[in-house]
């Protein structure tokens, strides 16, 4: 794990600040919740590809086992806010996705490789914040958070190399435009925490 991990603070272009751990640890009700929404989020983004590129099958393979995990953490989720007593709320979102999701082209295959680097973008990003997090929470929350590295980080590279073979070429100078967004959207001040938000 420690390679995959690796290679994902080599891909993202910063890390995760101190103050939006901090955040996290003064909010850890509130990231439980986010943390949530953004599993069953992650399902939808894979299950509406599945819908709009139907002869696409190396996609729709990937796409089918990512839906079937994102909605196994969010039903582990859900589980572990249970016996914590938090309630399942609706959320304002993140202004984390939209911001990335600004930049996507309107026309194919532009905008099916765009959507899938955002994806692998948000991908690396939890995988980052999960593993920044897992030393300062308790056991069970950290084992947890370990536990998801894994699929993160396939992810991530699933969604990598399903964007080039939509592009039929590499794509590293999408992912650098993406990036850099990225960037600023991590290390900007938010006005509201939530999991993939800036430092508040």
């Amino acid at each position: 794990m420690t390679d995959a991990l690796n290679a994902i603070h080599e891909f993202l272009p910063c890390r995760t600040p101190q103050r939006w751990i901090e955040n996290a640890l003064a909010n850890q009700e509130l990231m439980l919740i986010d943390h949530a929404h953004c599993e069953k989020k992650a399902a939808s983004t894979a299950l509406s590809l599945m819908y709009r590129y139907v002869d696409n099958t190396d996609l729709l393979n990937k796409m089918s086992r990512l839906a079937r995990e994102e909605l196994r953490h969010f039903e582990q989720v859900l589980a572990i806010m249970k016996k914590r007593g938090v309630t399942y709320d609706h959320l304002t979102p993140a202004r984390y996705a939209a911001g990335l999701r600004k930049e996507v082209r309107a026309e194919d295959p532009g905008r099916l490789v765009d959507v899938l680097i955002v994806g692998a973008i948000i991908e690396a990003r939890s995988c980052e914040r999960f593993a920044a997090l897992a030393s300062h929470l308790d056991d069970k929350l950290a084992d947890f958070y370990n536990g998801l590295l894994k699929s993160e980080a396939r992810h991530y590279r699933d969604y990598l190399t399903l964007a080039e073979q939509a592009a039929g070429e590499p794509v590293d100078d999408r992912v650098a435009a993406f990036l850099a967004i990225e960037k600023s959207l991590i290390e900007s001040p938010d006005t509201e925490f939530r999991f993939h938000s800036g430092p508040v």
